[in-house]
């Protein structure tokens, strides 16, 4: 594990990230995690991009895994400034932003708030929507559960949303990592990103301008940002290529890292 102090302009955040691969003058894929995991989620992908020739940063988003939160209030245009410095300092030249549920609202802002830096943008069981009045009041449920007795045990129900029933039905294994993935966030980071998701802009506007290539990938038994959302979000970009996973849910870089390497090599590919 690296932990990178980074500041975009002048505000130091600490992200801390993984390689997978070797970083050189080529694309390479900066991949952001799903509230509330953390980097190992895209351990899979990375190592099968990095079989590829593409290496593979995978990153800890504010508050989660290894990173620390980062000082003023919840706001996701701070994670998305910090994962900008953080592929400055690394040198990657030509960055395929990658991201997952809310990683992909990361990976929104940062293309908005920093135009002409991503050669490619992955999008992965995610949505350009703001939140409705219901989505906000159910963050700050979750944000206020957390941060009180029962800690992180208020999000393992978040088990049977997160991955599709398939995966549910025949892999134990991965229900159990889920679960403990979960319960090892920090009470913290879980509340900041809660508050940080319900106050992010509505970005369907914006997608139009997104002018790079463009993957969009999301799980067929997604429930939470189900396919039709994914429709959506590709038909608002001007170059972007869908691809429903079967039998995957909302974390289809767990569930399906097969399926989901091969759409970000194919997106690699269209970046050249």
């Amino acid at each position: 594990m690296h932990r990178l102090p980074v500041g975009w302009p002048a505000v130091a955040v600490e992200l801390a990230f993984e390689v997978d691969g070797v970083l050189g003058s080529g694309v390479a894929v900066v991949a952001l995690p799903a509230f509330p995991l953390e980097r190992s989620m895209w351990r899979d992908v990375g190592e099968r991009l990095a079989a590829a020739g593409v290496p593979a940063v995978r990153v800890d988003l504010p508050g989660l895994g290894g990173s620390p939160l980062p000082p003023g209030p919840p706001d996701l245009a701070a994670s998305a400034d910090a994962v900008a410095a953080l592929i400055d300092r690394l040198g990657v030249a030509r960055p395929v932003v990658a991201g997952v549920s809310m990683g992909g609202y990361v990976a929104l802002a940062l293309a908005r708030r920093h135009p002409g830096r991503l050669a490619g943008l992955g999008l992965v069981d995610t949505k350009a929507e703001a939140d409705g009045d219901d989505a906000r009041a159910g963050r700050e449920r979750i944000a206020q559960a957390v941060e009180g007795a029962a800690g992180t045990r208020a999000l393992a129900p978040m088990v049977e949303g997160l991955l599709g029933v398939t995966t549910r039905a025949t892999r134990p294994d991965l229900v159990a990592r889920v679960a403990e993935l979960l319960a090892a966030a920090r009470p913290d980071g879980v509340a900041w990103s809660q508050r940080a998701m319900a106050g992010r802009p509505d970005s369907t506007g914006d997608l139009p301008t997104l002018a790079v290539p463009a993957a969009v990938v999301v799980g067929a038994e997604d429930g939470l940002t189900p396919p039709p959302l994914a429709h959506a979000l590709a038909s608002g970009l001007p170059d972007a290529v869908l691809t429903v996973v079967p039998r995957a849910g909302h974390l289809a870089p767990l569930e399906a890292p097969g399926p989901v390497a091969d759409a970000l090599l194919a997106l690699v590919l269209r970046t050249r």
